[in-house]
């Protein structure tokens, strides 16, 4: 019977289960903090565009305005914190994981 392949190895390493799982849970908990806003905000353009043509007080610019840049402001937020959390945490157990099943 052959040994099994690194690829195999590492499949079947607990803390690589670990890893997927964190990572995807993290993955899901971001894409829905992207998404939920902009679709929300895309379902108030489309089904109630006057509420976002109000001004701020007595000057011109609209709701809209700040909403948009603060969504996109969000987005490049929440990358961040997925790439700082990736190239730390998700890096480390990568590596623990490669070290133990390359042995």
């Amino acid at each position: 019977m052959s040994s099994p392949s690194v690829q195999q190895r590492i499949r079947q390493h607990p803390k690589f289960a670990e890893l997927v799982a964190r990572r995807t849970r993290f993955a899901l908990v971001l894409s829905l903090f992207v998404l939920v806003p902009y679709y929300s905000f895309m379902m108030v353009v489309a089904f109630n565009p006057a509420l976002l043509h109000q001004t701020l007080g007595d000057s011109v610019i609209t709701i809209a305005w700040p909403l948009g840049a603060l969504l996109v402001i969000g987005s490049w937020l929440l990358t961040g914190v997925y790439i700082r959390r990736a190239n730390g945490e998700f890096d480390e157990l990568t590596q623990k994981v490669l070290k133990e099943a390359t042995r």
